[in-house]
């Protein structure tokens, strides 16, 4: 059975080509916490998550994890296409996850045969320089700590957001560790923001689940540095 049909990248592609990438690769089961490729390995395959979550990271020079973005269902995880260059970050799993894989060399001779499909790449290529944009603009100094993970959570709010009988939570297990590493603050600074944001009545956090007790009213905050009166 054909699962491609959830990636982002192959959703206007024909049947022939969808087909021939899916007859070209393989499902990879990985386990939670588990490294699908790291930084400086030679990028050999092109990985396609299926269901599940992943981080993309790397490490400063203090060897300290810096998480760049966290990945869903139907994204492409790394961002070689080329074969053969070296990787530029790490990528791990947070729950267990199916992931498809296709050779990198393979991958190629596809998108040579069909525009469309290296024009989808490309486009996506796009879209994640555009996230990393936005991210280092909210990374300058003059952004207090707290708006800082305020808009990540939103944002993570809005791409993994799952309801239950207690309100949306986002669908990733986090620790403060975990959000130390995608805030690039001190576990103990970060402990420190998610106590004040809670205080705020902006999120609830039970067992790594964090609740957004109001999406509007975080947004408001991240982007005004206040509170709404309202």
């Amino acid at each position: 059975m054909n699962r491609l049909d959830i990636v982002s990248i192959f959703q206007n592609l024909s049947e022939d080509t969808v087909d021939e990438i899916w007859r070209s690769g393989k499902i990879v089961k990985y386990d939670k916490n588990t490294e699908c490729f790291r930084a400086k390995d030679k990028n050999s395959y092109l990985y396609f998550l299926l269901d599940g979550s992943a981080a993309i990271y790397n490490l400063t020079h203090c060897g300290r994890q810096k998480t760049i973005f966290y990945l869903g269902p139907g994204e492409l995880l790394n961002d070689c296409i080329t074969p053969d260059v070296f990787v530029s970050v790490s990528c791990h799993t947070m729950v267990p996850c199916n992931v498809f894989i296709i050779k990198s060399d393979i991958f190629n001779q596809i998108m040579k045969k069909d525009f469309a499909l290296t024009q989808a790449v490309v486009k996506e290529l796009e879209r994640k320089i555009w996230r990393m944009g936005h991210q280092l603009k909210n990374t300058m100094g003059s952004i207090y700590m707290e708006r800082k993970l305020a808009a990540k959570l939103w944002k993570l709010g809005r791409d993994f957001g799952k309801r239950d009988e207690k309100g949306l939570y986002i669908n990733i297990p986090l620790s403060i560790t975990e959000l130390a590493d995608f805030l690039g603050a001190p576990r103990e600074t970060t402990s420190r923001i998610c106590k004040l944001l809670s205080g705020y009545e902006l999120i609830k956090m039970e067992n790594k689940k964090i609740y957004l007790i109001s999406p509007d009213r975080l947004a408001y905050f991240y982007k005004k540095g206040v509170l709404p009166e309202n």
